[in-house]
């Protein structure tokens, strides 16, 4: 776009000067410099103007060696366009344009940074003259990513003289790049015997530059923590690149002026039986430092800095030391802390063991651990709490206040505990039951129990009513109870009683059964072939299922054996009508039955039906 404008601007100044009479010369315009990345194609613009009826136009370009010689590029005139062999452009120029546009174009393509050179456009006139264009074309590459490489080992502030820090380089950059180092953001101060960089360039076979740069300093322990790395500088094409390294710290050795002591576990209260862990740490960094702790008159050696003591007991309480002691200048520092193992010693019970009380007696039992801390006490009985505080007291004792009392103290984490038997002794107590008369079906089977309490532990037997004695079928016995259970085959009323005894008394507990016997009416049912008769039912008492069956057997025969008796009656005609000379007839309709039915009423009257089925009265029958 520049061009073109200059390009009208002198178009527009010859035609003015042609207005006023003045001759017009050649004119060469071009730009001061060109700037492009190595590897990229890049143009070289010449522009130019003519007189009128200017022909015969000869266009060249040169370019400037290193030696400072003109070279021949190009040659153009109205009959030919050559291209100078043997010039490191000759294989990557190209030559574009018109006389008659005024425009000259120069390209190069896969610049390389030799070619950053002046180049010449020249544009002769064989009646005007020539007029020359200059360019200067300049190359740049961009730089690989810097490098950092610091001192790996430390420093130690005991050295007056400078150390070296690190080395930053960059490589393949054109122009040569820049480096400049930075501590903590900021960038550093040279000053001659404190801090130096000593930078380095080497220019490569490719004409690329490689750039040291090389820190030196005297290090204090204040450098300790300080971050340095190093920023590159580089020029690009109408303007400059910036990039960084990652960052490096340096081991500073220096001797520590204060030792830290402490316990990292157990964290809060230390309890004998606990392992305890001491940590120490001096505010130095001196690899010739020590360290050791002291307890008691013994040493002992750390483990990275770590001390385990396990299974402490009060006898580990007092003070812990740790030392650091320097083995160059035998320097020692010294750090402490005090270390406290709280304890909770075994319960004592007072009274001790077992102890005997009387039914209705009174009892005071204390329970004690010595211990570092305020304790807490509970008296526990089967698992639930009975009471609170070192002492247990128990009034207006019964049997339920026998069993083993528990007490456990407690404190942070601690506990211990005791126990106490109390016995009750007395006669014995038969618990109660609701179930004491009862009915049950004969035939069947009961089972009577009896929970006897007392102290001495009670003996327990069973007896009847007529003074048989039972065996138990059962007889669980703890220390003050018995449970016994007894079976028994209901098959009439039964008195039985549970007798316990010992040595303060007796008790009992007696058991009322009354046996219910049940009935069953069974009606028996003959059928013959003449007719039917009613004969009342026979009650039958139910002993069992084995008497009901042999029962009712017996009369499905006695049944059978009374049909055939009538029916023998009834063919010799000893059985008579209503006159007593009537014969019994059949009628036409073939098959008549005689039906003898038992019927079970208050005059057990037996009815005989005729063979037509008419009721007939006892008289007649």
């Amino acid at each position: 776009m520049a061009a073109r404008n200059t390009v009208s601007l002198l178009v527009g100044l010859l035609a003015l000067l042609s207005t006023w009479g003045v001759a017009a010369k050649v004119e060469v315009s071009m730009e001061d410099r060109v700037e492009v990345f190595k590897g990229e194609t890049t143009p070289i613009t010449c522009m130019f103007t003519l007189p009128e009826g200017v022909s015969g136009v000869i266009i060249e370009w040169f370019y400037v060696t290193k030696r400072g010689e003109k070279q021949s590029l190009y040659y153009q005139d109205p009959s030919k366009k050559v291209v100078t062999k043997g010039t490191q452009f000759t294989d990557r120029m190209s030559v574009n344009g018109t006389v008659a546009s005024g425009v000259i174009v120069m390209t190069i393509s896969d610049v390389q940074v030799d070619d950053g050179v002046e180049f010449i456009c020249s544009i002769r006139d064989l009646v005007e003259g020539t007029a020359n264009g200059r360019t200067t074309l300049k190359v740049f590459a961009k730089p690989d990513l810097p490098t950092i490489e610091g001192v790996k080992t430390g420093f130690s502030i005991n050295e007056h003289s400078l150390s070296k820090i690190g080395t930053c380089e960059v490589k393949n950059g054109f122009p040569k790049p820049n480096i400049t180092w930075y501590r903590n953001k900021t960038p550093v101060r040279p000053a001659p015997g404190v801090l130096e960089v000593v930078p380095s360039s080497i220019l490569g076979s490719n004409g690329l530059f490689t750039v040291k740069s090389e820190l030196n300093m005297v290090v204090k322990k204040e450098d300790k923590d300080d971050l340095f790395y190093c920023e590159i500088n580089f020029f690009v094409p109408a303007g400059w690149g910036m990039t960084e390294t990652s960052a490096i710290n340096i081991t500073v050795y220096y001797p520590s002026t204060a030792v830290d002591v402490w316990v990292e576990s157990p964290k809060g209260i230390i309890k004998e039986g606990d392992s305890i862990e001491l940590h120490c740490r001096g505010n130095g960094n001196m690899p010739s430092s020590i360290l050791t702790f002291h307890h008691n008159g013994e040493d002992y050696t750390p483990e990275n800095n770590v001390m385990v003591f396990h299974n402490v007991t009060r006898l580990s309480n007092g003070v812990y030391e740790c030392i650091s002691t320097d083995t160059d200048t035998f320097k020692e520092i010294k750090g402490k802390t005090v270390v406290f193992v709280n304890y909770l010693d075994a319960a004592v019970v007072v009274p001790e063991d077992t102890v005997l009380l009387d039914l209705g007696g009174e009892l005071t039992a204390t329970c004690n651990a010595l211990s570092s801390l305020q304790t807490e006490t509970v008296w526990m009985k089967f698992g639930e709490e009975v009471s609170r505080g070192h002492s247990l007291i128990l009034k207006n004792v019964t049997f339920d206040s026998a069993g083993t009392y528990l007490c456990l103290v407690t404190v942070e984490g601690m506990e211990t505990n005791g126990t106490l038997n109390v016995k009750v002794q007395g006669p014995p107590q038969i618990m109660k039951s609701d179930h004491t008369e009862m009915e049950e079906s004969s035939e069947t089977t009961v089972n009577l129990s009896c929970n006897v309490r007392g102290f001495p532990t009670p003996s327990v037997i069973w007896i009847t009513a007529d003074g048989t004695i039972l065996k138990a079928e059962s007889e669980v016995e703890r220390e003050g109870e018995v449970m016994s259970v007894v079976r028994i085959d209901v098959t009439s009323d039964i008195t039985a009683s549970c007798k316990a005894s010992n040595a303060l008394g007796t008790d009992s507990l007696t058991f009322n059964i009354k046996a219910i016997v049940h009935t069953t009416t069974v009606p028996a049912t003959t059928t013959t072939t003449t007719g039917t008769a009613k004969i009342p039912a026979k009650k039958i008492r139910k002993e069992g299922t084995g008497v009901v069956i042999a029962v009712v057997i017996i009369c499905i025969l006695l049944l059978a054996i009374l049909g055939s008796v009538l029916y023998f009656l009834y063919k010799k005609g000893k059985i008579c009508g209503r006159s007593g000379k009537q014969s019994l007839t059949k009628e036409k309709s073939g098959k008549d039955n005689i039906v003898v039915e038992m019927k079970n009423d208050n005059t057990e009257e037996a009815v005989l039906l005729g063979v037509n089925g008419e009721k007939q009265t006892p008289r007649n029958q």
